[in-house]
């Protein structure tokens, strides 16, 4: 599946106020929602310290729960998904030519 193809198609499945808006209170639950999401994958990994074993297949489930919500946020945004993730690979590919992988800060 293509990331384009995915996103368009997660409208489908966002049944909250304001889907396919991008104003103010869809922004705000799709960034709880994916901060919701992420502590469901924290969660996951945390059973490996816990209980020194963790559920890929669960695992997965969660990342794709996080991915709706990227998907989602994109749109809201006025992005594609694969607009992000090229956005996203330069800002790193720049990091790694400069040698600023490591650190702390946005502008490095």
């Amino acid at each position: 599946m293509q990331a384009n193809s995915y996103q368009d198609g997660t409208l489908a499945t966002a049944v909250y106020t304001g889907a396919g808006t991008g104003n103010d209170e869809e922004l705000v639950y799709l960034g709880l929602g994916l901060t919701s999401e992420a502590g469901e994958v924290a969660g996951k990994i945390k059973k490996l310290i816990r209980d020194g074993t963790w559920d890929a297949g669960g695992l997965a489930y969660e990342i794709g729960d996080c991915l709706w919500y990227c998907a989602r946020l994109a749109d809201a945004i006025g992005y594609s998904l694969e607009d992000i993730m090229e956005i996203n690979y330069n800002k790193l590919m720049k990091r790694k030519t400069n040698n600023t992988i490591q650190g702390s800060g946005d502008e490095r």
